[in-house]
């Protein structure tokens, strides 16, 4: 039996609490259960944020991690978003290298990889602090071993085009929070039943910004075109990568804002996809606008996807020189 992205997990994570103002130290836990009172902040308010970024093992044998630095930034980030405490990113590293080593058996040869989820909750016992911001936390990293999340890049997807809807508040897209998450699900329910449709493109009032879990590109006339960071979009580590090594190879690069209209003007003569941590660059092979059809292209994985992918994952499992410095080792090679 196939288990699903992100269901299986590592036997132990990594804990620690924020109270009196002050961390504790890091321990390392069963991940089998956590216990919270029924009043946590967490559970009526929302008070969490969390980030999602890779441990692989090399084909010499070593583990690294892929944009720690980056990745520990944008969880600081969403921290202050949501008025959390902010651990240092010395905490942050500790826990999730911890887990990591802890567990090195766990990761799996490329394509696979270890999943690494540190999550940051509010915990204060009190249902009456709609209006306050919760004093104390829980911070913890879990681990699953995992496969590609949309089977590798043979298949493409279809995306729903919704001009109507938000996928969140127009300022707190580039919060990783639950609440962003939760708020896009009814959409995505929608076009599943009613277009067999895999994802939302959300594109509120035209404007083309991102799916419910991933960034956006539109791939033309060797060029990268994507929307820009205003506060409304993730600002996608993947999104960024796949950005700095376009340039490298050539494409000219437009973070810029564009529409609906364009984009299905495009289509058959363009390639789309979606990148993120788990998605990498999955190729899109189909939009549905009010109820029509666009092919993208022949539908296939189109030849920018596949260069711009294979460059991305090179460097992931080590076959590339790691001139951005992009790696955080744990081992070295096998000799």
């Amino acid at each position: 039996m196939t288990i699903a992205f992100g269901a299986n997990f590592a036997p132990h994570l990594t804990v620690c609490r924020y109270q009196d103002g002050a961390w504790s130290d890091v321990s390392l836990q069963s991940a089998e259960s956590m216990t919270l009172h029924p009043a946590s902040h967490v559970l009526h308010y929302s008070s969490s944020c969390f980030e999602g970024l890779k441990a692989y093992r090399r084909d010499d044998g070593g583990v690294h991690i892929f944009r720690l630095a980056t990745h520990i930034r944008r969880l600081q980030n969403s921290a202050r978003l949501l008025h959390l405490p902010l651990p240092e990113a010395s905490l942050l590293e500790q826990m999730i290298e911890q887990v990591v080593r802890e567990q090195l058996e766990l990761v799996p040869e490329f394509p696979g990889s270890l999943y690494l989820r540190p999550t940051l909750i509010g915990i204060d016992e009190n249902v009456g602090s709609a209006g306050k911001a919760s004093s104390d936390a829980i911070l913890y990293t879990l681990a699953s071993p995992v496969e590609d999340y949309f089977g590798g890049n043979k298949k493409t997807l279809r995306l729903m085009v919704d001009d109507q809807n938000m996928r969140t508040t127009p300022t707190f897209g580039q919060a990783k929070t639950g609440g962003n998450y939760a708020a896009a699900l009814r959409f995505i329910a929608h076009a599943k039943t009613e277009y067999d449709c895999d994802q939302v493109l959300f594109c509120p009032g035209g404007d083309v910004q991102e799916t419910g879990a991933a960034n956006f590109f539109l791939i033309r006339d060797n060029t990268l075109i994507t929307k820009p960071l205003d506060g409304s979009i993730l600002p996608g580590v993947t999104r960024d990568s796949l950005l700095t090594l376009g340039k490298e190879l050539g494409y000219k690069i437009e973070e810029r804002d564009f529409s609906v209209t364009e984009l299905l003007e495009s289509a058959e003569r363009a390639e789309c996809a979606l990148s993120g941590t788990a998605a990498v660059l999955t190729a899109v092979g189909e939009l549905v606008h009010n109820g029509k059809t666009y092919p993208i292209g022949d539908r296939q994985v189109g030849p920018h996807t596949r260069k711009l992918r294979h460059a991305l994952t090179d460097i992931q499992r080590g076959n590339n020189a790691d001139y951005q410095h992009w790696l955080h080792p744990l081992t070295q090679p096998r000799h």
